[in-house]
């Protein structure tokens, strides 16, 4: 069934690099709008209430959870999805990372867990602090603990957690 004529409204996104423009009901999510619509199907759909992370996606150097976002909301936005980051021949480090240090189990949260990986490190960076920040005046630090607690909004039912852990430190590091 297609939605009326009065519900619908063209959106224009950037998402990995490529500029698209969507006619969609703007009742539709992100996550619906790049897996059902853009055929990029790496973001997944969870718990479909952002309660669990699978579906992270950063936007304009920003991870947020893609099924509590409406496409009409990010008009003229950058979106960029594990598709986004890298290819087999030549992965993302983090990828590569996860890779190396079988930060994965059933794969199902993977994508999830990197794009907000990859974001985490970035946030950690500019100084974002978060609840676990010791000193917001010097430089922070990607210790374990500050890590673990940004990444606290992505579960993974398989517990690779000690392995995306240590995935993320190696990239840090670098």
């Amino acid at each position: 069934m297609t939605a009326p004529a009065d519900t619908r409204m063209s959106v224009q996104l950037t998402v990995n690099g490529t500029e698209h423009e969507i006619e969609l009901d703007t009742r539709t999510t992100l996550l619906d709008t790049l897996r059902e619509h853009l055929k990029l199907t790496g973001t997944k759909k969870g718990c479909d209430h952002g309660q669990c992370g699978a579906c992270t996606v950063i936007v304009n150097g920003e991870r947020i959870n893609s099924c509590l976002s409406l496409a009409v909301q990010h008009q003229g936005d950058e979106v960029t999805t594990i598709e986004g980051l890298g290819t087999p021949d030549n992965l993302h480090p983090m990828q590569a990372a996860f890779v190396k240090h079988d930060g994965y189990q059933c794969g199902y949260c993977t994508p999830g867990q990197i794009c907000s990986a990859v974001s985490v490190l970035e946030e950690i960076r500019k100084g974002v602090p978060s609840h676990v920040t010791d000193d917001l005046t010097g430089t922070m630090q990607a210790s374990n603990m500050e890590m673990r607690e940004r990444m606290s909004g992505n579960i993974c039912r398989c517990g690779a957690y000690s392995n995306i852990a240590e995935a993320m430190a190696e990239v840090a590091e670098a």
